[in-house]
C-alpha cells in the first residue's frame, strides 16, 4: 500500500503530511490574536466566513516562534471534523511513500517525536511525518475554535 504526502519546511526541517488531511494551501495572511490562548496559538484567521485557529508549527514543536513574512503559507487541514491552520516556512512537493517505509520516530524522550508518525527517507532527505492528531489534538487549541 502506498500513501501521498505533502512535504514542507518549518526551521529548514522537511516535514509531511497526509495529503487527505489537506483542505487547502494558503497564502499567508495576518492574524488575529486572542487572549489566554497557548503560546504556539497564532490567532484565527476568516476562511470564507469560518473562524480558522491557526497554529504557529514551529512553536508548537518547542522552537522558536515564527516572525511570518509573506513568503510564510498556512497549510489549512482536517482532523476529527475540526478545521486547523498550520504556518509553515514553504511546501515543497507531493510524494509517494510505501506504507512499509516509514519507520518508527526514535525513543528520545523529545517533546517533538510525540507530534510524529514516522520518519521517511524520501530522495536522501529525512521527512518527519506528522500526527496531526497528536500535534492538534489539545484542549487549548480546541478552546480557539
Amino acid at each position: 500500500m502506498t500513501r501521498q504526502l505533502i512535504t514542507f519546511e518549518v526551521e529548514s526541517q522537511v516535514f509531511g503530511v497526509d495529503i487527505m488531511a489537506i483542505r487547502e494551501i494558503r497564502a499567508w495572511t495576518p492574524t488575529t490574536r486572542l487572549p489566554h490562548v497557548p503560546h504556539y496559538v497564532a490567532g484565527v484567521v476568516n476562511l470564507r466566513g469560518t473562524v480558522l485557529p491557526v497554529v504557529d508549527l514551529a512553536a508548537r514543536l518547542g522552537w522558536r516562534a515564527t516572525e511570518p513574512t509573506a513568503r510564510h503559507v498556512i497549510i489549512v487541514t482536517q482532523i476529527a471534523g475540526q478545521f486547523r491552520g498550520l504556518i509553515v516556512d514553504s511546501v515543497s512537493d507531493i510524494v509517494t511513500i510505501a506504507d512499509d517505509a516509514l519507520q518508527p520516530p526514535p525513543a528520545t524522550g523529545d517533546a517533538v517525536v510525540h507530534f510524529l508518525e514516522g520518519l521517511a527517507s524520501i530522495d536522501e532527505r529525512m521527512v518527519m511525518v506528522l500526527n496531526l492528531h497528536a500535534l492538534t489534538h489539545s484542549e487549548e487549541t480546541a478552546q480557539a475554535a
